[in-house]
């Protein structure tokens, strides 16, 4: 492109190929979600409906607040938030959403399972770990990341997971 310094092509909207293996809403989603169903797993019985809700809604608010972040942050000094932009942008951060599905299919099916209330939060808690994890391990490796770099994504990954995980057996003693 010409007439653009080098700091305008690093600016630039990411390509087609960056966009689909840019897994960072994904792996964010997945943290939001197990910290969702930690705060609420602490906070004594509901219904189990009320807890797939909160996942769902809790992913739909925190991808709007990206989408708006990232239209009207730091882009909106070189892209202006035109009709395309905002359908783009809103595309790039739907995995924030989609990250909330599978511990909310867990809680939904729970039940099928044989799990109490308490079975069903282990159960989305552990789903959206393995999410997180996976997530990260698939960017890595998606980037071209040597296996040991893929491992480290997952591992660090894993980490922050299983510190969800002692805030909530701290939480609940």
């Amino acid at each position: 492109m010409t007439g653009q310094t080098p700091a305008d092509r690093t600016r630039a909207a990411p390509t087609a190929a960056a966009r689909r293996g840019d897994y960072t809403g994904a792996v964010y989603g997945s943290l939001l979600a197990a910290s969702v169903v930690v705060g609420a797993g602490t906070l004594g019985t509901f219904p189990r409906l009320e807890l797939v809700l909160l996942l769902l809604c809790t992913g739909v608010v925190f991808w709007a607040a990206h989408v708006f972040a990232r239209l009207f942050g730091e882009r909106i000094a070189y892209v202006s938030p035109n009709g395309h932009e905002i359908r783009r942008v809103c595309r790039a951060e739907r995995p924030i959403i989609e990250a909330a599905v599978p511990p909310a299919v867990a809680v939904a099916v729970s039940p099928l399972l044989g799990l109490d209330l308490e079975g069903a939060v282990w159960l989305a808690l552990a789903v959206a770990v393995a999410g997180q994890v996976g997530w990260a391990a698939a960017a890595a490796f998606r980037a071209g990341a040597s296996g040991r770099i893929v491992l480290v994504a997952g591992a660090v990954n894993l980490v922050l997971g299983l510190l969800i995980v002692a805030f909530k057996v701290v939480l609940e003693h």
